[in-house]
């Protein structure tokens, strides 16, 4: 029998590569620029029916499995409880850090976990409830607390006109999937200097820009409110000189990392809000909800990803058709073999 390797996090290319079990090819390697192991990528969604390189930081980023074992046996020691509190518990500190931010006491948070289990949901509700108090305050104008979530890419002067826009004492701006900001090093350079832990920090653009001055922006202001980075990567496992700059914003600001780094954690968070009532709406049965969560828990390795976006999708579809809604996720939810 092949010896078969559990990856837990690594990356082949851009594609990360998480929680997913190989036939190996060659055994760990260190490399000059990075470490890998050689596995078969056969049957695997995004990844060359050949052998392929695997890149993995170090020997406690995989392990070799032995013959008979499965995935769920060599799955963490921690039973589903203890990882539903931990879980639980990093989401209650996302949203107090969040409260603390509108309240001016943390000036910079960055939170990083996997796409679609609720890092933006958490703080979108305490932006909105922020924001519905500071209308019934009447703090409007340029002068008064604002809030804010902005999603998407942003160019260096689209990010330094934000930035003004969130200005005022008590504002915060939520940047929600903005990644691209973290490789312009102009951008970076404002993030830097409004993250800064100086008494005042000021901003200032130094070319000359009509679009600034049309909009009656000034190319230097003080920078008096809280920013939350939300964002898939993690800044501490990043390298080259990217990692120099992340390090520097990390050290301006409170860095959390929900721990969702296993199919294990993400399926659990998936239950755990549908038990908080996330499928209320659909008017599902006990018994419906709990035959979908096995069928989720049964094919977690076929879906395209473990999210609550997934979770939706596939309750849509049951919705839809009670009767074929397995075979329609089949086609169009899951990877092909």
């Amino acid at each position: 029998m092949m010896q078969q390797v559990l990856i837990r996090n690594g990356s082949y290319r851009n594609t990360p590569v998480t929680d997913t079990v190989f036939t190996l090819v060659k055994g760990y390697t260190e490399g000059a620029k990075s470490n890998y192991i050689t596995v078969d990528g056969v049957d695997h969604a995004g990844l060359p029916d050949s052998k392929v390189r695997i890149k993995v930081k170090s020997p406690e980023y995989f392990e070799l499995m032995e013959e008979g074992q499965t995935f769920e046996t060599a799955e963490s020691a921690e039973s589903d409880e203890v990882i539903i509190e931990r879980l639980r518990e990093r989401f209650q500190i996302l949203e107090d850090m969040s409260y603390a931010s509108c309240d001016g006491v943390v000036r910079g948070m960055v939170v990083t976990g996997p796409p679609g289990v609720g890092k933006s949901y958490g703080v979108e509700k305490v932006i909105r409830e922020a924001e519905m108090m500071n209308k019934m305050g009447g703090g409007t104008g340029s002068t008064g607390r604002k809030y804010g979530m902005e999603k998407g890419a942003a160019s260096a002067i689209g990010l330094f006109k934000l930035l003004f826009q969130y200005s005022g004492a008590g504002s915060v701006l939520v940047l929600d999937d903005c990644d691209s900001v973290l490789y312009d090093e102009t951008s970076l350079n404002l993030l830097k200097a409004a993250l800064d832990s100086s008494p005042k920090r000021y901003l200032s653009w130094r070319s000359e820009s009509r679009v600034l001055a049309n909009e009656g922006i000034p190319d230097r202001f003080e920078f008096k409110g809280s920013i939350i980075f939300i964002t898939n990567l993690k800044f501490d496992k990043t390298r080259g000189k990217l990692k120099d700059h992340l390090d520097a914003i990390m050290s301006r600001c409170h860095y959390l990392d929900l721990t969702l780094d296993t199919m294990r954690d993400k399926f659990l968070r998936c239950q755990q809000i549908v038990s908080d009532g996330m499928l209320d709406e659909y008017n599902f049965g006990k018994d419906e909800v709990n035959n979908l969560l096995d069928y989720i828990h049964e094919n977690r390795n076929r879906l395209r990803e473990m999210s609550l976006r997934m979770v939706l999708k596939i309750a849509d579809l049951k919705k839809m058709n009670g009767n074929k809604w397995m075979r329609y996720v089949e086609m169009t939810c899951m990877k092909r073999s």
